[in-house]
């Protein structure tokens, strides 16, 4: 084989060597900064503009300062948590939400996101704190979801076992999918936290957490992992 044909196979290999090796490196970084100042802008155009014209930082400084929207939203929150959790605050929002129930249309959305909110967000709940191995879509085919809750009233009564509620993601955009009833002995909990768990779906099981449960005999069930009522946590 001539020596230039040789040579031009060796810098193309090269070539498309470094090339994978600097997208490995390039694009998770250009798609978190892409990420990260969307977010910015997206907070500063929502409250920095809310601001009186005097009070924004382009009047009082000559030149915009990105990430004030991110500030003023985190101030925001703690000022409202501090409102709400004192006597006055919490009546002030029960009579805001009267009035928001109603609107018809507002209504049900309101309703809507306040549900997904204490579910997700409520330290007292027990949505999004499991991740469970599920034989999902049929026997044999097993599926990662998320337990929401432990199914209660005509939902419990009909399926005679008692059932949980499981939100089976999909991918690689875990924010849709399928909510189902699985039996609670059905439902194997898994050692991986909610965060290593979104990632292994975003990432199409690419990205593999850690075994933490490695060595230990498996368990048949979750039996009695889910507390209902008053059990729980």
């Amino acid at each position: 084989m001539p020596r230039a044909s040789v040579l031009k196979r060796f810098l193309r290999k090269m070539l498309r060597r470094y090339f994978f090796a600097g997208l490995l490196v390039l694009v998770p970084v250009g798609l978190t900064i892409v990420v990260v100042r969307w977010i910015v802008s997206l907070m500063d155009g929502l409250l920095v503009r809310m601001l009186p014209l005097r009070w924004q930082p382009e009047q009082l400084f000559g030149f915009p300062l990105p990430g004030v929207g991110i500030i003023l939203t985190f101030l925001l929150i703690l000022l409202t948590g501090m409102l709400v959790t004192n006597y006055f605050g919490h009546k002030l929002v029960q009579a805001s939400e009267k009035l928001v129930y109603r609107i018809p249309l507002v209504k049900g959305i309101y309703t809507l996101f306040k549900q997904v909110a204490d579910t997700v967000l409520s330290s007292e709940r027990q949505g999004f704190r499991k991740v469970v191995l599920i034989e999902y879509p049929r026997k044999g085919i097993w599926s990662i979801g998320f337990v929401t809750g432990v199914s209660e009233g005509e939902l419990q009564r009909i399926t005679e076992r008692r059932v949980i509620n499981v939100f089976v993601p999909t991918t690689p955009n875990p924010t849709s999918g399928y909510y189902i009833l699985v039996p609670e002995e059905d439902a194997h909990v898994l050692g991986m936290t909610v965060e290593e768990a979104f990632k292994l779906i975003v990432s199409g099981g690419m990205v593999s957490p850690p075994d933490r449960y490695k060595g230990v005999p498996v368990a048949g069930g979750a039996a009695s992992r889910f507390p209902r009522g008053e059990e729980k946590r």
